[in-house]
């Protein structure tokens, strides 16, 4: 690999993230706000580090005597392509040698991130665990596919478009769900506003038609819900051979034109679960 594909830092550091191999546990937590971050390290019995470059803030402690490091990615799929290709860097590339390892270390990735529910069905304040996540703007066509085998990708025909399917991974699924969390399939947009049919003074070209969209029905299962990251998180940790999973806090429901009064207790909470899980 060229040293323009790998980028390090002066320090030897990855380049976006600051961070060196060995520095993350095995078992990382995603969260959009660097804030979250704060919210969540808090709770550690030992921290042993603390670093940040730009929207992305990356903490490493203990939490009952278990090894977690959680790391801020900022708003969208674009960066998740950032934070997950450099935090594999971390782990399955040799950067002495500057080529990726031939035995790669499997990683957990866990999301705690906020969502919009299409289902008035689904109320505000309830906690969601994405079971299947749909990338609605095929951000990750851009990687070549069509050697790539995987039972974890499907494919959803919508308004005219194939679009990819991820399934969570299934040991993380079964690890994190419980009878207190709504089963989701996950619409993953590369925007808020007009990605999600929002209007604002800019006419948008098209609007994501709400009805169409919660008339998809895949494994018995309708689109439960809009954000911005999880398919994209699914499907590269399943590009790489590691394990994903998205739990989402459901501050606003887009049927019904409902926002969270409380959405710091309902995050919060759902931070508690996901630590007790963990």
């Amino acid at each position: 690999m060229s040293s323009s594909e790998i980028i390090t830092n002066i320090d030897n550091s990855i380049y976006h993230l600051h961070l060196k191999p060995g520095q993350l546990s095995t078992d990382i937590i995603l969260v959009g706000d660097p804030n979250r971050v704060d919210s969540i390290s808090k709770y550690f019995d030992t921290i042993e580090f603390v670093i940040q470059n730009r929207e992305f803030k990356s903490v490493t402690g203990s939490f009952n005597n278990k090894r977690i490091s959680v790391i801020s990615t900022g708003i969208g799929g674009s960066n998740i392509d950032i934070v997950i290709n450099e935090v594999d860097a971390l782990f399955n590339y040799d950067f002495t040698n500057q080529c990726y390892k031939t035995k790669h270390e499997s990683l957990n990735f866990i999301r705690i991130g906020t969502s919009g529910s299409i289902s008035e069905n689904i109320e505000v304040n309830s906690h969601l665990i994405s079971e299947y996540a749909i990338d609605l703007n095929s951000q990750l066509s851009f990687y070549d596919l069509d050697d790539y085998k995987s039972d974890n990708i499907n494919i959803i025909s919508f308004e005219n478009l194939n679009l990819n399917c991820f399934k969570s991974s299934r040991k993380l699924f079964e690890k994190f769900y419980s009878n207190n969390l709504v089963k989701g399939l996950t619409a993953t947009c590369n925007g808020f506003y007009a990605f999600q049919g929002r209007k604002t003074r800019i006419p948008a070209e098209s609007l994501i038609n709400l009805e169409k969209l919660n008339r998809i029905l895949f494994k018995n299962h309708k689109v439960t819900n809009l954000e911005m990251e999880t398919a994209i998180i699914y499907g590269l940790s399943d590009f790489l051979g590691h394990n994903a999973i998205s739990l989402n806090a459901i501050l606003a429901n887009r049927v019904n034109n409902l926002y969270s009064k409380k959405p710091n207790e309902i995050i919060e909470s759902l931070v508690r679960y996901t630590l007790k899980k963990i």
